[in-house]
């Protein structure tokens, strides 16, 4: 906390004069005496001690107080420059010469991918007469929902919205090991209460090699919209080894908390994550998405209803199958085409399991593709 010493002043006029003052003093800041700056980033916002700053030169303190790696950019004005990554609990240093102007400031890590999840905030630089403001909190897009991949359209923002057909061979993934556990392991060590449950999907979860071919179609569009405001319309028809007919329809997203660390919701187009980004499970390879959604379904079996509840997580992402035995390729397929649609289905809040191996539903289309919806 800082103190300010009160000035008698006989008038008015006198009072805006002293406040002039004290505003110059703070903004005209010596040679060779660089402006400082604190930033914090954590998991997902990044938090500046000023949003406005004077022109000139600026040292930027960065501690990462979150659990997972990141970093530290600051971009405009003809200027991009960044830390290496900081671990968590560790600090940065970043001094730069800034004009005025507006400047992104952002966490890079993965591809961008931590920025669109939240982490990104501007800067103003302003004329060396102007005084700065400060005060942490002050993250644009500080929320943990993690539909910010675009502003609300009341904030001038253009809505982003992706429509995906499902096509080439469809498969069934069954339950069994996961096939590349010792890469998977060191990652695991940062999730805390929920690493119990991953590692036992290590020797019996939804990432297997354990696939058999099978019939079907899925059609969906998702609008990004910001915050809570996403949406999806979709329908999912599809027969699986037992010869059950499952249809699926989508018309809600689930924007509330959603397991594995760090906790995802709603519609995000354009993500990198998974494997060894350490966001979200590393039980799934290292992988870029043009879309993923965690929404809400009604699931029927053989043209009877079974929940109006489903949970659902739909990914269009990188191709992490080989063909032929549909087995999982890579550990890192983040740089192989985005053509692989995924569909997982689990039973409601509360509700029990799916009559499926393993109480779940698991469906890949191998040569998907997306365009932008008709307006």
């Amino acid at each position: 906390m800082s103190y300010v010493h009160a000035v008698p002043v006989r008038n008015a006029a006198g009072l805006l004069l002293a406040a002039v003052a004290l505003a110059g003093a703070a903004a005209h800041r010596a040679p060779g005496n660089p402006a400082a700056v604190s930033a914090k980033l954590s998991e997902w916002k990044v938090e500046l001690s000023a949003r406005s700053i004077a022109a000139g030169t600026v040292t930027f303190t960065v501690a990462n107080v979150g659990s997972i790696p990141h970093a530290f950019e600051v971009e405009g004005q003809g200027i991009e420059q960044e830390t290496a990554v900081i671990q968590p609990g560790s600090s940065a240093t970043l001094t730069l010469t800034l004009k005025p102007g507006t400047y992104e400031v952002y966490c890079p890590v993965g591809e961008d991918s931590h920025k669109k999840l939240g982490m990104e905030t501007h800067l103003t630089v302003v004329g060396a007469t102007r005084p700065g403001s400060s005060g942490y909190g002050d993250s644009e897009m500080g929320e943990s929902n993690m539909s910010h991949m675009s502003e609300s359209p009341a904030r001038g923002e253009k809505v982003q919205a992706i429509r995906v057909t499902s096509g080439g061979p469809v498969i069934q993934i069954l339950p069994g090991p996961f096939p590349f556990p010792d890469s998977a392991a060191p990652i695991l060590k940062q999730f805390g209460d929920e690493r119990e449950g991953l590692e036992s999907q290590v020797k019996n979860g939804p990432y297997s090699n354990n696939v058999t071919p099978i019939a079907g179609a899925f059609t969906f569009t998702a609008w990004d919209k910001g915050a809570v405001r996403d949406s999806v319309d979709g329908v999912a028809e599809f027969m699986t080894q037992d010869g059950a007919r499952w249809k699926l329809a989508l018309d809600r997203v689930q924007t509330k908390d959603v397991p594995h660390h760090p906790r995802f919701g709603g519609v995000i187009l354009g993500l990198y994550y998974h494997g060894n980004t350490a966001v979200h499970t590393p039980l799934v390879p290292t992988i870029n998405s043009a879309v993923a959604l965690w929404a809400f379904g009604h699931l029927y079996k053989n043209g009877a209803l079974v929940t109006d509840n489903a949970m659902v997580h739909v990914m269009l992402l990188s191709r992490t199958r080989r063909d032929g035995d549909f087995a999982l390729a890579c550990w890192d397929c983040s740089k192989h085409k985005i053509e692989e649609l995924q569909l997982q289905i689990l039973p409601g809040p509360g509700e029990p399991k799916l009559d499926a191996p393993g109480g779940f539903l698991f469906v890949n289309w191998e040569k998907s593709s997306s365009a932008k919806p008709a307006s």
